[in-house]
């Protein structure tokens, strides 16, 4: 017969909150309104491989304007370089003051999100290296819209390669910091240039041939507010 003692049950004071669930003040504090900035990080949605994306790529404050020859130069550098990724093609660009724009081609939304990523840390790369600095190039997510029409196709190259005469009174009838000189589908072809193309050739059928129902650009057309 054992002649141990029985243990006695010590009164403990109740936990005041359980682990795991929410906790009242846990987790990072929400910003105010006035301070959110950006576009929200909501998941992209499907990606048709067959309709090209027009993008739009903004810059932070106090990066020089990407027009003056050097950082045109630089910016130029890498897209010729990464135009043509596995599943990912830019096939036209416009490098404005303080943004870009792109219309792209990929197999689907997670080569479309890789290759945008991928171009923009090479781009902030580039740039910071050499200006010198340190930092964020890009404010934010980039915008893209996709291109399921002919028109909306033609709207868009339209709105990419005259992008210029939305910010500046230049007199040229070819935009130098784009991919017009490369274009082919122009009423009048541009002037010769034995630089490399920043763009790649297009393999959809609405930016190879599906845009050209509605006929030849023109190089006096100007871009509308919103491309349709």
């Amino acid at each position: 017969m054992s002649t141990q003692a029985p243990q006695l049950a010590l009164p403990l004071p109740k936990p005041k909150y359980k682990w795991g669930g929410r906790r009242p003040g846990a987790g990072r504090k929400a910003l105010p309104p006035e301070r959110r900035k950006g576009l929200p990080h909501r998941s992209r949605p499907f990606h048709d491989r067959n309709h090209p994306v027009h993008v739009t790529m903004r810059l932070v404050r106090g990066i020089p304007s990407l027009r003056c020859t050097e950082l045109a130069r630089v910016v130029g550098g890498v897209l010729r370089k990464q135009k043509q990724r596995p599943g990912f093609r830019v096939v036209h660009v416009s490098i404005q003051p303080n943004h870009l724009h792109l219309i792209v081609e990929a197999l689907g939304r997670d080569t479309l999100g890789r290759g945008l990523q991928t171009l923009a840390s090479g781009i902030a790369r580039a740039l910071n290296r050499h200006l010198g600095r340190r930092g964020r190039v890009f404010a934010d997510r980039y915008h893209a819209g996709a291109l399921t029409t002919p028109k909306a196709t033609r709207n868009a190259i339209v709105y990419v390669l005259t992008n210029y005469k939305h910010h500046r009174r230049e007199r040229f009838a070819f935009d130098p910091w784009s991919s017009a000189l490369w274009f082919d589908g122009w009423t009048h072809a541009p002037p010769a240039t034995d630089r490399p193309p920043p763009a790649a050739e297009p393999t959809t059928w609405l930016l190879r041939t599906g845009w050209r129902r509605y006929g030849k650009i023109d190089p006096a057309e100007a871009p509308a507010d919103v491309p349709a």
